[in-house]
């Protein structure tokens, strides 16, 4: 039997499952907390923002999630919805910039039987994806390796968010400001 060594993991095996700051909507209350760095936001636009997933599928698992509460695209005025869509751009070049991907999978769940775990605040998933990354381990075990840290990619992603035309850093702690 083939074993997996990856003793840095226990560090996420041990976290605190939720946010105790949260009362309802993670999405609605997460970019109003203060700590951007801690929450894992990486990038802000006006109607939007960018965060890492914390369960990622592979290392630079982002959502782009419009402020907007709710769980129906059509629902999204013109505005926000040209917002979120500038910010998936500037997303995919973070990303390219940060951790040069081979492509992406890229998507919304929308409603209850498309198997998303937040289903009322609407948000795209951003997953980069390299040649050979998927293995055994999710085929036959519904097992998913991460190779990196998620304050590591974040380091990496911010960075590119950064570098990026127009954009700005309030603050070390803060997410990259995108026009």
């Amino acid at each position: 039997m083939e074993q997996v060594f990856a003793p840095w993991r226990i560090e996420w095996i041990r976290r605190d499952k939720g946010n105790p700051d949260i009362e309802e909507c993670v999405f609605c209350e997460l970019p109003d907390l203060g700590d951007d760095r801690e929450n894992l936001l990486v990038a802000r636009s006006d109607h939007a923002f960018v965060m890492l997933n914390n369960y990622p599928y592979n290392p630079g698992h982002l959502m782009v999630i419009p402020h907007t509460h709710t769980g129906e695209y059509t629902a999204l005025a013109d505005d926000i919805l040209l917002d979120h869509a500038c910010l998936k751009q500037r997303t995919f070049d973070a990303l390219e910039a940060a951790l040069e991907p081979d492509g992406f999978n890229a998507g919304l769940n929308l409603g209850d039987g498309a198997g998303g775990s937040i289903d009322d605040h609407l948000h795209t998933h951003v997953v980069p994806r390299w040649e050979g990354d998927t293995n055994f381990m999710p085929v036959l075990s519904d097992t998913t390796v991460i190779v990196e840290a998620l304050e590591a990619t974040y380091e990496h992603v911010h960075d590119a968010f950064a570098a990026q035309e127009g954009a700005t850093v309030p603050d070390e702690d803060s997410a990259v400001v995108v026009e």
